[in-house]
C-alpha cells in the first residue's frame, strides 16, 4: 500500500475550526466530553459541533480493459493524474455522485459498477469510495478542473504521477482484480504438509 504522506504538501482541507456554535450562535470551546477520548467544539449550552470527514466518490471509467484518467487542473495537484471523483452531494447516492463527477470531468458517459475499495486520507478529512465503471458513451474531453482525459492499459499507469495515496490505492487493487494479475489476497504463509517426523 502507498506510504506516501502528503501532509505537509496539502494541508488539512476542512478549513478552520468553527468559532460559533450553529445551533444557537454562542461561542464554542474545545473540550473533552464525560467517557469521550479527545478534544469535541462545545458550546456553553452543550450542543456539540462534530467535525466528521467528508465523503469524496469517483470511479476507474473502462473501456476495453483501458482506464480513464485525468489530469488535475487545479490544487492540490495540479498537473497530476487521478481517477475523475470529487465530493458526494446532499441527496444523491454514492454511485449517483461517482456518475456525475466522471461525466462532469471526464465527458464520458458511465454505468457505475462494482466498488473497487474505501480508502481514508485521514489528514485531509476523507473518506473515498472508488468504483469500477463501464465507458458507454460520451467522448473523452476535459472538464472544468481538469487538462486532460487519455486511456491507459494496466501496464501503462503513470505510478509516479499520481495525485494523491487513494489514487494508487484504488488503481493498484483494481489491477490486482485483473485476469492474469493475481488475487487481491496473498497469504504469507503456504503450508505444503506436516513437517517430517523428529528423528
Amino acid at each position: 500500500m502507498p506510504q506516501r504522506d502528503a501532509r505537509e504538501s496539502w494541508p488539512l482541507t476542512m478549513g478552520e475550526e468553527p468559532a460559533y456554535c450553529p445551533a444557537c450562535g454562542q461561542a464554542l470551546e474545545e473540550r473533552v466530553l464525560e467517557a469521550d477520548h479527545r478534544p469535541r467544539m462545545v458550546c456553553p449550552a452543550g450542543h456539540v459541533t462534530w467535525r466528521n470527514p467528508r465523503l469524496v466518490v469517483g470511479t476507474l471509467p473502462v473501456r476495453a480493459g483501458r482506464v480513464f484518467l485525468a489530469r488535475r487542473s487545479i490544487e492540490p495537484a495540479s498537473g497530476l493524474w487521478t481517477y475523475p471523483g470529487g465530493f458526494l452531494e446532499i441527496g444523491e447516492s454514492a454511485k449517483e455522485g461517482a456518475r456525475r463527477e466522471t461525466e462532469e470531468e471526464t465527458r464520458l458517459r458511465v454505468e457505475v459498477g462494482r466498488l473497487i475499495g474505501a480508502y481514508s486520507r485521514p489528514h485531509a478529512g476523507v473518506v473515498t469510495l472508488i468504483y469500477e465503471a463501464n465507458v458507454v458513451g460520451g467522448e473523452a474531453l476535459p472538464g472544468v478542473e481538469t487538462s486532460e482525459v487519455r486511456d491507459f492499459s494496466p501496464d501503462e499507469i503513470p505510478w509516479a504521477e499520481l495525485a494523491f495515496t487513494t489514487a494508487e490505492s484504488a488503481l493498484r487493487d483494481w489491477v490486482r482484480s485483473l485476469p492474469g494479475h493475481g488475487p487481491a489476497f496473498e497469504p504469507e504463509l503456504y503450508v505444503e504438509g506436516d513437517p517430517p517426523p523428529e528423528a
